[in-house]
Formats: C-alpha cells, sequence, structure tokens
C-alpha cells in the first residue's frame, strides 16, 4: 500500500512556529504531526511511503533517520529548489514508488478519524479504481461539484461565483457541492495524462481538466471528523482531537 504525504508547505499561517521549523514538526500532544500520520498510516497497511519536503526539509529528513523510518520505505521527494505545488508534487512524487498500485495522498496537517485502509480498500474494489477524493459536508466558500453519480464534474467559490469546469453547460444548482478533505487515493493510470502539465500546478486543476474524460469520484464519509491543523489558534483544538479519538 503507497502512500504520500504532502509536506512541503511554507505552513506561513503557523507563523511564528514555522520560522524555525517546517508544518510538520509542528508538535501536537508531544509528537509533530508528520508522526501522527505516518503512525496513522503504519495501522491502516502503508508499507510505502513518499514525503515531499521543501521549507526546512532536512528537519524532516533527520527526524525520520532518527527514528528508523518508523520501519517503513520512506523516501523523499526534494522539492527545495522549487515548491511544485499539489499536482506538480505528486507528479514528481510519484516516480519514487517501488509499484504502479494507487497512492493514499494525504495532507501532513489534516487529522481525522477516517479509516485509512478501509478508503484505500473501497478504491480497489471498484471497477477500475477510480481516482477518488474523500469530501465532506464542510462549509467553505470553495467546493467541488459532484453529479448524481458522486463524479467529480467542476468546482466553485460560491462567494465570487466563480466556476471551473470542462461542461460548458454545467448547471451548478443541480450539482452537489462538497468541501475537499486533503485525502485522496490516486490511480497512477492517470499520470500519462500530466505529461502536458509543467513545474508547479494544482492537482484540482489537473482533475478539472481531465474529469470529462475519465472517472473521478467524490466519496463522502457522513460521520467523518476532520480538523485542519493550518493556524495557530487550532493547535489546542488538534491536541483535543488526538486525545478523542486515542480514547475512543
Amino acid at each position: 500500500m503507497n502512500a504520500l504525504i504532502f509536506a512541503a508547505g511554507l505552513g506561513t499561517r503557523l507563523r511564528p512556529l514555522t520560522d524555525t521549523m517546517p508544518k510538520a514538526m509542528v508538535p501536537i500532544g508531544g509528537k509533530p504531526l508528520v508522526q501522527w500520520l505516518i503512525e496513522k498510516l503504519k495501522c491502516s497497511g502503508v508499507t510505502s511511503v513518499v514525503i515531499n519536503v521543501h521549507h526546512f526539509a532536512q528537519q524532516i529528513v533527520d527526524f525520520i533517520a532518527e527514528n528508523q523510518a518508523f520501519g517503513l520505505d520512506i523516501r523523499f521527494s526534494d522539492e527545495t529548489d522549487l515548491l511544485l505545488e499539489t499536482g506538480g508534487g505528486l507528479k514528481k512524487a510519484a516516480k519514487l514508488f517501488p509499484n504502479e498500485q494507487p497512492i493514499l495522498v494525504h495532507n501532513v496537517d489534516i487529522l481525522s478519524d477516517m479509516d485509512l485502509g478501509a478508503f484505500y480498500r473501497s478504491v480497489l474494489q471498484t471497477e477500475g479504481q477510480p481516482t477518488t477524493l474523500l469530501v465532506s459536508q464542510r462549509q467553505t466558500q470553495r467546493y467541488l461539484l459532484a453529479d448524481g453519480q458522486g463524479r467529480l464534474v467542476g468546482w466553485t467559490n460560491i462567494a465570487t461565483g466563480q466556476v471551473k469546469s470542462p461542461y460548458p453547460d454545467l448547471d451548478v444548482s443541480v450539482c452537489q457541492k462538497v468541501a475537499f478533505s486533503g485525502i485522496q487515493v490516486f490511480n497512477q493510470q492517470l499520470l500519462p495524462l500530466m505529461d502536458a502539465w509543467e513545474g508547479k500546478f494544482s492537482i484540482i486543476d489537473f482533475y478539472l481538466s481531465v474529469c470529462d474524460k475519465v472517472d473521478i469520484r467524490l466519496q463522502q464519509q457522513p460521520d467523518l471528523h476532520l480538523l485542519d491543523v493550518g493556524k495557530l489558534d487550532s493547535i489546542e483544538k488538534a491536541e483535543a482531537f488526538i486525545d478523542l479519538t486515542i480514547d475512543n
């Protein structure tokens, strides 16, 4: 089971903590965010992990080495020269996996009570093993748009009215609006479609460019509890969240 941890971001919303460390190393309940995620991935059946790194990259590399890679095959996708965003980061990191199995992709600053192994297996058991994004009914301004079969058809910003979709006549009013969780399973068969995409780019923009050609699913978990540890005021919430999920 393959997993990619997105850990290359600058973590600007977590300053001043990230003035001296990468977001992945921000401590929550006595452990860095990246350790919580690696341990969760390991319990879910992951054996091969790639971590993309940029901001204070060596701190992450050294931490993994000091902990004997937590008993996993952990490799690093080095973006120190250029931060590639989610799409470019995934494209580069995919080359480091030892096989062509789907990749569980997880933002390092997302905490959840999701059974990641069950999510991954559900994709493997779906015909065609479609790239699948975990979504929720979380309130936001930017939503992914799904059709009646749960397939990605577009994106909208409800504050500005902006819509992105390969379908020129898309009726946003009949689409289901859902929020992306930062967790997904990527089918590596989509990689050839990225050949025309160079440098840094958003994985969502890529999906929106091909969702009329390939099956990209949006999967909801109705009872999902999820926390984005993206701001300083979320640190205390994150520690309470971990206490709750560990106790349960």
